[in-house]
C-alpha cells in the first residue's frame, strides 16, 4: 500500500487482494515511555496544522509502524489524510471537535500513565468493492464516510469485548478509543485506535512470570481479527448486495434441511441393504455406543473406524448420484457460489485452503454418517447372527429383476406402497430398521426445531439490539 499524493484517488479493479485487510499492531506504555512518546500525539487540535506539515510532505506508506506514529504529531488527524475539518470520531460522536479532541488526549495520557497498552487496526479497503457497495463514486471522489464511521463504531464493541481475555474494560467508559478516515494512498483506510484507562490488576489481563501458556497478552486472536472483518463488510455492504449473499445462503439451507430430512428413508430403503450390511459388518464392535466420524476425513485411511466411513462415504455417493440427486447438486452449485463470494472477499485462496463449499459438503456428510451409525447401534450384539441371515434373505430379494425394474426408476419412485424397507424384511431384538428409520426422523425434527428456535431468538435479540441503537442515535441527534 502506497501514498498516491492526491485525496481519494483509490485503485480499482484489484481482485487478487481480499476487499478488506484488518492489520493490527500494538505499543506498551513502557516502551513509549522510555522513548518519551505520548499516546496523545496521535490526535492534534483540526486547526493547528503547523505541526503536521512535515509530515504532510514526507513519501511514506500509510499504515507505518505504531511506534514510528508517536513521533509524528497529530499522525491520526493530519491534513494530507483527511477531508473533514474534524475528521476524527468515537463511541459517542462522528467529529470530534477541539473539546472532545482535548478530552480525548487526556483520556489517552490516563491510559498511558497507568500502564496499558495501546493498540491500532486499520480496516484497509479496497477500491471496487467500496464503489460496489456505493461507498466511493470515482468521479467525484466522494465517500460515505458516516457510514464507514458507523460500521467502525460497531466493530470496535467486537474487538474491545471479545479481543481479550475478559472484556478490555472494566466498567462502561473504562476504554478510551478513536477513530478517522485516511485517504491518501491507493486503499482507503478507516483506523482504530483504544486503550484501557484504569489501572489493569485482573490476573487474566496481566502478563504472568515465566512461560504463559495461551493467547499472549495484548495480541488479540486471528478469529476475532476475522469475525471483525466479516462484521465490518457486513455492516457496510449494499442491500442489493447482502440480499444476494442471504438469498444463497437461505438457498444452501433449504437443500441442506431436505437431503437430512429426507435421508433416513432414502438411505434405509431396500436398494441399499447390501451396504448397509457391509457398513455394520465393518464398524468395530468393541466401540459400539463411540461410533462417530469425529475429525478424520471419511476417506482417511487409518484408525478402527476407516473402513465403515469409507463405505459409507461410498452409500453416500450413491445416494447423492440418485436418490437426491437434484437436492445434491443444488446444494452444490450454490455453494460454489458462495466460494467466488469468498474469493472475491478474502482473495486468491493458497493452495492449501480448503474452500467453504468444501467444508460444508463435509459437515453434511458427517452429519449424515454420524446419524446412521448412531441408530445402526440401535442393533443388539446378540442379534447379529440374525441379521446376517436375514441380510441374505434380503439380498436375495433385493437381486430379484422384479426389483432392479423397480430400482431404476427416477428416485421418486423408489419408494412406493408395496415397496418393502428393510425393516419389514428383516426384524432383529430391540426394533428393527423401519424403527430405526422412525426414530432417526424423530431426532432430525428435534433437531430441526431446536435450530429454528435458535434462529427466532437471535433474530428477536437482533431486532431488539438494532432498536436500541436507533433511539440512541435519535437521542445523540446523529
Amino acid at each position: 500500500m502506497a501514498k498516491t499524493g492526491e485525496i481519494a484517488a483509490f485503485a480499482l479493479g484489484e481482485k487478487k487482494t481480499a476487499t478488506v485487510n484488518l492489520p493490527a499492531q500494538f505499543v506498551t506504555s513502557s516502551t513509549a515511555d522510555m522513548k518519551g512518546q505520548k499516546y496523545s500525539d496521535l490526535v492534534d487540535y483540526a486547526n493547528n496544522s503547523e505541526k503536521t506539515n512535515d509530515l504532510n510532505n514526507e513519501s511514506m506508506t500509510d499504515l507505518i509502524d505504531l511506534k514510528e506514529q508517536f513521533s509524528k504529531p497529530g499522525y491520526a488527524n493530519r491534513n494530507s489524510a483527511v477531508t473533514e475539518t474534524h475528521p476524527i470520531f468515537g463511541s459517542d460522536k462522528l467529529n470530534y471537535d477541539n473539546h472532545d479532541v482535548s478530552v480525548l488526549r487526556k483520556d489517552l495520557d490516563e491510559a498511558q500513565k497507568n500502564g496499558n497498552n495501546i493498540h491500532e487496526l486499520a480496516f484497509s479497503i479496497r477500491g471496487d468493492w467500496l464503489v460496489k457497495n456505493n461507498l466511493y463514486d470515482p468521479e467525484t471522489r466522494m465517500i460515505d464516510q458516516n457510514k464507514l464511521k458507523h460500521a467502525e463504531q460497531e466493530v470496535a464493541k467486537t474487538l474491545i469485548n471479545k479481543g481479550f481475555n475478559l472484556p478490555l474494560g472494566e466498567a462502561e467508559n473504562d476504554v478510551v478509543w478513536f477513530g478517522v478516515i485516511h485517504q491518501d494512498t491507493d486503499h482507503l483506510n478507516v483506523h482504530l485506535w483504544f486503550a484501557k484507562k484504569s489501572q489493569e490488576t485482573r490476573s487474566e489481563m496481566v502478563k504472568q512470570e515465566g512461560k504463559y501458556k495461551g493467547q499472549p497478552i495484548g495480541v488479540i486472536p486471528l478469529e476475532v481479527i476475522e469475525q471483525a472483518k466479516r462484521q465490518f463488510r457486513k455492516q457496510l455492504m449494499s442491500s442489493q448486495e447482502l440480499r444476494r449473499h442471504q438469498e444463497i445462503l437461505k438457498g444452501i439451507g433449504g437443500f441442506k434441511q431436505e437431503i437430512v430430512e429426507t435421508a433416513p428413508e432414502n438411505i434405509l430403503n431396500d436398494r441399499h441393504g447390501k451396504a448397509i450390511k457391509q457398513i455394520y459388518d465393518a464398524l468395530p464392535q468393541d466401540m459400539k455406543g463411540r461410533w462417530q466420524v469425529g475429525n478424520a476425513h471419511l476417506t482417511a485411511g487409518k484408525g478402527k473406524m476407516a473402513k465403515a466411513n469409507q463405505l459409507t462415504n461410498q452409500l453416500l455417493d450413491d445416494l447423492f448420484a440418485k436418490e437426491l440427486k437434484p437436492e445434491y447438486e443444488g446444494f452444490k452449485s450454490l455453494a460454489r457460489e458462495y466460494d467466488a463470494i469468498n474469493i472475491e472477499d478474502q482473495g486468491v485462496m493458497h493452495k492449501e485452503q480448503r474452500k467453504w463449499s468444501e467444508n460444508k459438503e463435509d459437515e453434511l456428510r458427517k452429519r449424515l454418517v454420524n446419524q446412521l451409525y448412531k441408530h445402526l447401534a440401535q442393533i443388539e450384539d446378540t442379534s447379529i447372527n440374525d441379521i446376517d441371515q436375514q441380510m441374505s434373505e434380503l439380498l436375495s430379494h433385493v437381486a430379484s429383476p422384479q426389483e432392479k425394474k423397480l430400482t431404476s426408476k427416477s428416485p421418486a419412485n423408489n419408494v412406493k406402497p408395496n415397496s418393502k424397507h428393510i425393516g419389514d424384511q428383516m426384524s432383529v431384538r430391540g426394533g428393527s430398521f423401519n424403527k430405526i428409520s422412525r426414530l432417526w426422523r424423530q431426532d432430525i425434527r428435534a433437531e430441526t426445531n431446536a435450530e429454528r428456535q435458535f434462529l427466532r431468538n437471535q433474530k428477536k435479540v437482533e431486532q431488539e439490539k438494532a432498536q436500541e441503537e436507533y433511539e440512541a442515535q435519535i437521542s445523540r441527534g446523529m
